[in-house]
């Protein structure tokens, strides 16, 4: 589903050149559930931004299903997001006056599906992560877990491909943290592929595979296994 290689990004500032990342190189098949680990300043969040097409990168390769991102303008990229890519932020990102069922909604107001089906479907994906009761409530009463999930509905809405998580329970207590991750979880057994940016290390332990970046270069990629458990490879 994704490739990556050799994959370079460079800021300038004032003539002063920062190097977020230094060729690095992997493959995402369908169905991974990926946890990608690093501290602050280590390129994760430029990785996610590349990975998603909010960003480019400056050097190497991107190939998205088979497509090289470099032959592919911008209104390409931003059909392909909408169509094949779904969204969890750590800051929700929700219309707070407008209810569950219309917010989870809005990928699909520029979608092809009619409406009278757009309404089975965005009911499903509301009931997916449990708030079928909440459809008719405005998001802006939920609590933060609840509204995690709303968001993990409305990335599902359109049957992604691909579901990116960017420290999705960040600001979450552990409790609804933990419920919201194992949605995900739950998502990525039924076929979803899921990358988290995290830098809870209790959150990425949901993952089958670490990434962890340092300085921009990969550290570490390998399958998250018991030996995980004890902080060996996750800090």
């Amino acid at each position: 589903m994704i490739k990556v290689n050799n994959l370079q990004k460079k800021y300038s500032d004032e003539g002063v050149e920062t190097c977020a990342l230094q060729g690095v190189s992997f493959k995402i098949e369908k169905g991974e559930f990926v946890s990608v680990m690093g501290p602050s300043g280590s390129g994760k969040s430029t990785l996610l931004h590349i990975l998603s097409f909010l960003d480019r990168p400056t050097g190497g390769v991107y190939e998205f299903n088979g497509r090289a991102i470099d032959s592919l303008n911008d209104q390409d990229l931003a059909h392909i997001r909408n169509r094949e890519m779904g969204f969890v932020f750590q800051s929700f990102n929700l219309l707070s006056n407008s209810t569950v069922f219309e917010n989870v909604e809005l990928p699909l107001l520029y979608s092809d599906i009619k409406e009278g089906e757009r309404r089975n479907v965005i009911l499903k994906a509301i009931e997916a992560v449990g708030l079928s009761e909440k459809a008719g409530i405005e998001a802006g009463k939920l609590s933060g877990g609840q509204k995690q999930r709303v968001a993990i509905a409305r990335a599902l809405v359109n049957n992604p491909d691909i579901i990116f998580a960017d420290e999705p329970t960040g600001n979450l207590d552990s409790v609804s943290g933990g419920q919201v991750m194992e949605i995900l979880k739950k998502l990525n057994k039924e076929g979803h592929t899921i990358v988290l940016v995290t830098h809870e290390t209790y959150t990425a332990r949901f993952g089958r595979r670490l990434i962890r970046l340092k300085d921009g270069k990969i550290e570490v990629d390998e399958p998250i296994s018991d030996r995980h458990e004890h902080g060996t490879l996750i800090k």
